[in-house]
């Protein structure tokens, strides 16, 4: 059989030229059944649409790019799969690069899919790269996960803040007098989380916070060590409360407080922020917020398709302008669009006093120094098992 042309879908399926491309190109102006026929169709024939002849006539791909600064993170893999689904329920293909947190990398990946022509393109920067001026970018772009914004760029970030709030409230409606956070606040987001914790306090009362401002948030070491010290204090001393920034350092933090011979929660409780699910491989669940990046990947490609369709209809009625005489009226384009995903609290056995037994841990050895206690404590870092 020689090679199969759109033609031949076409009479396979039982209808009109039109509707196969559309089916390829509009996939939202078919219906599901008729879709479905044409599948079925290519499917039988081995047709493969010639996409650089839709390219050299000035089309584009019915593809989604997204970059994302790594796959070390339960963010970042949350977010494709979000945008995967979102995109496929429209009809549209995802494309995914990973920068390694490399800016040059991002950019050059970023000028690959305006060059191949996608429908647009999902970022995820690095928390230490800088917004790409939206001017750069001929296609629909959607930033996620960061806490800034432009008026000339879409977004959509997870509230950070209100992460810090939702969990703080959570210990001290719990009973929390003495509460600690760990993790270095090394980026804008966990600025944000940690702005967010300290918003609580002030409604409390006689509460104390402290605040560690150190220790790697993207592993579990640092968390170990601090929770082992802080255990080690005088009963009357130590803290009740141990927030981490991240859920990777909490759950350092609460193998600590264990090897240190404390109860979670019972002497101390634990709690995470960023609704990780990589970092949820401890010794007890731990509490935390909702994962939020499956809604910022669902979102941001919501958003790119719906500005293709606006783009769409806009191109039709001004064809039709020009066809009645009208030419030349510039249409603005719609309002940039900023989304926000909420939390929600995760509550788990890490500070379920009163609802679960204690559970019963090895108690340290007398005279053992917390840092000796945390040290048999094998580090997580999410990065060794990808």
């Amino acid at each position: 059989m020689g090679k199969v042309r759109i033609v031949d879908v076409a009479r396979e399926a039982g209808v009109s030229l039109g509707t196969v491309s559309n089916a390829l190109n509009h996939p939202e102006k078919v219906r599901p059944e008729t879709r479905k026929l044409i599948d079925e169709a290519i499917q039988r024939l081995g047709y493969l649409p010639n996409q650089s002849a839709r390219l050299l006539a000035g089309g584009r791909t019915n593809t989604i790019g997204l970059v994302l600064p790594g796959l070390t993170s339960g963010c970042s893999l949350q977010i494709a799969n979000g945008a995967r689904n979102e995109a496929m329920r429209h009809g549209y293909d995802l494309l995914v690069m990973s920068s390694d947190g490399d800016s040059a990398l991002e950019d050059r990946y970023l000028n690959f899919f305006v060059g191949i022509q996608v429908a647009g393109i999902l970022v995820q920067p690095a928390p230490s790269m800088k917004q790409r001026a939206a001017a750069e970018l001929p296609v629909p772009t959607v930033y996620l996960d960061v806490p800034w914004v432009s008026d000339r760029v879409a977004s959509v970030a997870a509230h950070y803040r209100a992460q810090g709030r939702l969990i703080a409230e959570h210990v001290l409606a719990r009973g929390a007098e003495r509460v600690a956070v760990v993790g270095r606040a090394e980026n804008a987001q966990l600025a944000e989380r940690l702005e967010g914790i300290r918003d609580m306090f002030p409604g409390y009362g006689d509460v104390s916070l402290e605040i560690y401002n150190e220790g790697a948030t993207s592993g579990s070491g640092d968390g170990a060590r601090l929770g082992a010290m802080l255990a080690s204090r005088n009963e009357r001393v130590r803290p009740d409360a141990i927030i981490g920034l991240t859920d990777a350092i909490a759950m350092g933090a609460l193998a600590g407080v264990m090897a240190a011979g404390c109860s979670v929660p019972h002497d101390i409780m634990v709690a995470g922020c960023d609704g990780n699910p990589l970092a949820w491989g401890g010794p007890l669940p731990l509490t935390t917020c909702s994962p939020a990046g499956y809604e910022l990947g669902r979102k941001g490609a919501q958003l790119i398709i719906e500005r293709v369709m606006w783009d769409e209809e806009h191109a039709r009625e001004a064809k039709r302008a020009a066809l009645r005489g009208f030419g030349g009226i510039v249409q603005e384009g719609p309002p940039v669009a900023h989304e926000t995903v909420r939390p929600f609290l995760l509550e788990r056995a890490s500070t379920a006093r009163g609802i679960l037994e204690p559970l019963d841990v090895p108690r340290a050895s007398a005279g053992v120094p917390a840092t000796d206690a945390a040290a048999g404590i094998p580090e997580y870092d999410a990065g060794a098992y990808l």
